[in-house]
């Protein structure tokens, strides 16, 4: 597979990230808004697909699907963001100037997965 470094790295970090879904469930429940039933089982669908997409990224015939798929996830998580940003509890103590960085960080997750779906 001859992939661009930045594509690995990509896929390196969905991969740790769903992987510490499982590792560290309690931080990822935390941030899950009040709305959503079951964050548990939100935790783990939402670890699980950051660990497939990232494998398939890695796949040339399945490339495109996993970034269409990261995009999706992306814009799923974000009331998880927005959560982190009004709930003292769900913002681990971070300033508040960080939790605000994150939410236009989105949009830039978004425009680098979008880089690998033509």
């Amino acid at each position: 597979m001859n992939l661009p470094w930045h594509l690995y790295l990509m896929a390196i970090l969905y991969i740790g990230a769903g992987i510490n879904h499982f590792i560290k469930p309690g931080m990822y429940i935390r941030i899950i808004p009040p709305a959503f039933k079951n964050p548990k089982l939100i935790n783990i669908l939402s670890g699980a697909a950051e660990i497939i997409l990232g494998i398939l990224l890695l796949l040339p015939f399945t490339k495109k699907i996993a970034a269409w798929g990261i995009i999706a996830l992306l814009i799923a998580i974000f009331p998880a963001n927005l959560f982190m940003l009004q709930n003292k509890k769900a913002s681990f103590g971070l300033p508040k100037w960080i939790l605000f960085v994150r939410l236009p960080l989105q949009v830039v997750l978004i425009y680098w997965a979008y880089q690998y779906t033509s």
